[in-house]
């Protein structure tokens, strides 16, 4: 298998971005046409844990955020799938969860075009960082 790993790497390539082949189908890492073939559950699943813990690190450069219960840290890292420079964005919401401010940041939150371009996911997010509680419980 290593010997087929490098063959098909010689003549695929190895791209860590998307990009159109020469059929001009939307490829991926090592000739994987993602318009036609996707990804399994598992692979999906494989990259968002990926996702969880690169956002989780960024993120736990800040006081702010290890400070936090794991329902906020829950909140700030679905946040952090905007991209964390986003997420910094919010210095308002940060201030108020510096402060231990969960009605002003839950406010902030809301108060966002980030939540105008989400919805429902805005409300959820905000509904827990106001409570502390997770959004199926009461």
């Amino acid at each position: 298998m290593p010997s087929l790993i490098d063959q098909l790497i010689l003549h695929e390539g190895l791209r860590l971005k998307p990009y159109r082949c020469t059929e001009n189908k939307l490829t991926i890492g090592v000739g994987r046409n993602i318009e036609e073939r996707g990804i399994t559950a598992t692979e999906a699943m494989f990259l968002l844990k990926n996702d969880i813990e690169a956002v989780e690190k960024e993120l736990s450069r800040f006081a702010w955020f290890t400070k936090q219960d794991e329902i906020r840290r829950r909140v700030l890292i679905d946040m952090g799938f905007m991209g964390v420079p986003r997420l910094l964005g919010f210095k308002k919401m940060i201030q108020a969860l510096v402060a231990d401010d969960y009605e002003k940041a839950a406010a902030e939150m809301l108060d966002s075009k980030w939540s105008r371009q989400v919805g429902g996911r805005a409300v959820r997010l905000a509904e827990m960082m106001r409570t502390g509680k997770d959004y199926d419980t009461e």
